[in-house]
C-alpha cells in the first residue's frame, strides 16, 4: 500500500512537470511566432524567450530552482570566482584618470560595465573609452577637500559601452590631490543607473548590507530629524533604551527614553547646541542608570541636505564605564605602590639599628633637605622612645654636604633628644664638615663629636658599661 501510495505521488509530480513545460513551450511558441508575424520584439521580448527556452531545457527550474543570475535578471559571471554585479558585496567598478582625461586605473568591473579590458582602457583618454567626460573642468576646481576626509561628490551623465550600448551611469567622484594641492586623479565608483529594476536591487542590496554593519556595531548609533525624532536606530540603541527599535522610531528623547526627564533634557539641550552650532561635538557624558553612573564617550554631528541647511542630526555612543572604573582602579593601585614606595624610601633613609642595649644607630646617607631633617627627627625620637636609649649615634659619614639646612637640623635633633635624658654623639666629622660648623657658628655643646662610627660606637659602649 506504501508502494502503492508513493507511486501515485511520484505519477502526480511527473503530471505537475509536463504541464508546467506544456505551458512554457505554449509561451515560447508563441514569442516566436509574433516574430514570423513581423510584430517587433525588443530585447525584454528577446530575454524573455530565452528565459523561457532556459526553463524547458533545465529540469531544475522545473523543481523550482532557477539558476542565481537567473533569478535576479543577471548574466552569470565569466570566470565563476567574481561576485555577481547585483551582490551588494560585489566590488563596484573603479575608474582613475588624470586632469586631462588620461585614464590611470580600469578595475574588472569597470570592464563588466563598459566592455574594454585594463589593458585596452589604461593609457587612454576616458571620453574615448565611453563617451562621456562625467566630471567638468569646474567641477574639479569646485571639489577641495583633504584626501583624509574622504569626501564624496555624485554626477550622473550618458555613456556607452565598447559594443555601442547606451548606458546611465552614476560616478561617485572624489579629487585626488599631489602635495602642492594640486589635482593629481580624479577616483570615481561608476553604477550603472539604466536599468530601474538593477538600480532598485542595488541601493536595497547597498542599505541592507550597511544596515548589518551598523546593527553588528557595539557603539549606539542613531539619527533623529530637526525636530528631535528618531529617524534611525540600531540595535545596540535599541538595546540600551530597553525597547524594540520599532518602538523608538518616530518617538523623541522623552517619549522613548526611560532615563530620568531631567536627564533627556541635557541630552536633548546638548544636541540642539550640535544643529544651530553646524559642528562635530565630541565630549564624555556621566548618565546615571538605575542609581550607577555610567561613563559615555559621545560624537554628535549634524546632518545638512544638499543646500547644507542642517536638517537633522546623528549620534554615535560608546559606553566606556568598565574603562573608566579600571583607569581608577589603576589610578587607586598606583597611589597604593607610591605610598608603599615613600614608606621604604623612608625607611632606607632614616635607619635605626640598635647596637646595644639602650644604645642606638642612625648612619645617614646622600642629601638632607627640610623634609628629610624633619623625618630623621620624628624616627629618632620615636626610636629613642622606644629603645629606652641612653645613647644615640648620628653619622654623617655618608652626607654629601653640610650646610647651614644641615647643621640645623642636626643641632636640633640633639637638642630635641637631649630633652628625652639622651646622650647623642656625632660621629663621621671629616676636616672639612667641621671647618663648615665652625665657619656656620654651629653651637655644638652637649654634643660629642667623633671623627668615625667606629670611636662613636666603642665610647657608647664605654658608657654603657658604666
Amino acid at each position: 500500500m506504501v508502494r502503492e501510495e508513493l507511486g501515485e505521488t511520484e505519477a502526480d509530480r511527473l503530471r505537475a512537470e509536463n504541464a508546467a513545460l506544456r505551458a512554457r513551450v505554449e509561451a515560447l511558441e508563441k514569442a516566436l511566432s509574433g516574430r514570423s508575424d513581423g510584430r517587433p520584439s525588443g530585447a525584454a521580448d528577446d530575454a524573455a524567450a530565452l528565459r523561457l527556452l532556459d526553463g524547458a531545457a533545465s529540469p531544475r527550474v522545473l523543481d523550482g530552482a532557477a539558476p542565481q543570475g537567473a533569478q535576479n535578471g543577471a548574466a552569470p559571471e565569466a570566470g565563476g570566482d567574481a561576485a555577481p554585479e547585483w551582490l551588494p558585496t560585489a566590488v563596484p567598478a573603479v575608474v582613475y584618470w588624470r586632469p586631462d582625461g588620461t585614464v590611470t586605473r580600469w578595475n574588472d568591473a569597470a570592464e563588466r560595465v563598459f566592455g574594454w579590458s585594463a589593458s585596452e582602457a589604461i593609457g587612454r583618454r576616458l571620453a574615448e573609452l565611453v563617451a562621456a567626460d562625467p566630471v567638468s573642468a569646474q567641477a574639479v576646481r569646485a571639489f577641495h577637500f583633504d584626501r583624509l576626509e574622504n569626501r564624496f561628490a555624485t554626477a550622473t551623465s550618458e555613456a556607452r559601452t565598447k559594443e555601442g550600448r547606451a548606458l546611465v551611469c552614476r560616478w561617485s567622484y572624489a579629487v585626488l590631490r599631489d602635495e602642492r594641492g594640486e589635482a593629481s586623479e580624479i577616483a570615481a565608483m561608476v553604477d550603472d543607473t539604466s536599468d530601474r529594476r538593477r538600480r532598485e536591487q542595488t541601493a536595497h542590496g547597498r542599505y541592507q548590507m550597511l544596515l548589518q554593519l551598523v546593527d553588528n556595531a557595539l557603539s549606539s548609533i542613531f539619527i533623529k530629524d530637526a525636530a528631535g525624532r528618531y529617524v534611525f536606530a540600531n540595535r545596540a540603541h535599541a538595546q540600551a533604551m530597553q525597547r524594540h527599535i520599532l518602538e523608538i522610531i518616530g518617538r523623541d528623547e522623552f517619549e522613548a527614553s526611560t532615563l530620568d526627564p531631567g536627564i533627556a533634557e541635557m541630552l536633548v539641550t546638548k544636541e540642539r547646541e550640535v544643529i544651530a552650532g553646524g559642528k562635530v561635538m565630541q565630549f564624555e557624558e556621566v548618565v546615571p542608570v538605575g542609581g550607577v553612573h555610567h561613563h559615555f564617550f559621545t560624537v554628535k554631528f549634524p546632518i545638512h541636505d544638499e543646500r547644507g541647511e542642517p536638517i537633522g542630526l546623528g549620534g554615535i555612543v560608546t559606553e566606556i564605564t568598565t574603562l573608566r572604573r579600571a583607569e581608577a582602579e589603576r589610578a587607586a593601585l598606583q597611589e597604593e605602590i607610591i605610598a608603599a614606595q615613600q614608606a621604604a624610601l623612608r625607611e632606607l633613609s632614616t635607619p635605626l639599628i640598635p647596637l646595644a642595649d639602650r644604645v642606638v644607630a642612625m648612619p645617614l646617607v646622600g642629601a638632607i633637605d627640610g623634609a628629610r631633617a624633619e623625618l630623621i627627627m620624628e624616627t629618632l625620637l620615636a626610636g629613642i622612645s622606644s629603645q629606652s636609649a641612653h645613647t644615640a649615634i648620628l653619622d654623617i659619614t655618608g652626607v654629601r654636604a653640610v650646610d647651614t639646612l644641615v647643621a640645623n637640623a642636626l643641632t636640633r635633633t640633639a637638642r630635641a633628644a637631649q630633652l628625652l635624658g639622651t646622650r647623642v654623639v656625632l660621629t663621621g666629622v671629616r676636616p672639612e664638615v667641621a671647618q663648615t660648623l665652625v665657619t656656620l657658628g654651629v653651637d655644638l655643646a652637649g654634643i660629642t663629636t667623633l671623627s668615625t662610627l667606629q670611636s662613636g660606637i666603642a665610647y657608647a659602649l664605654r658608657h654603657a658599661g658604666r
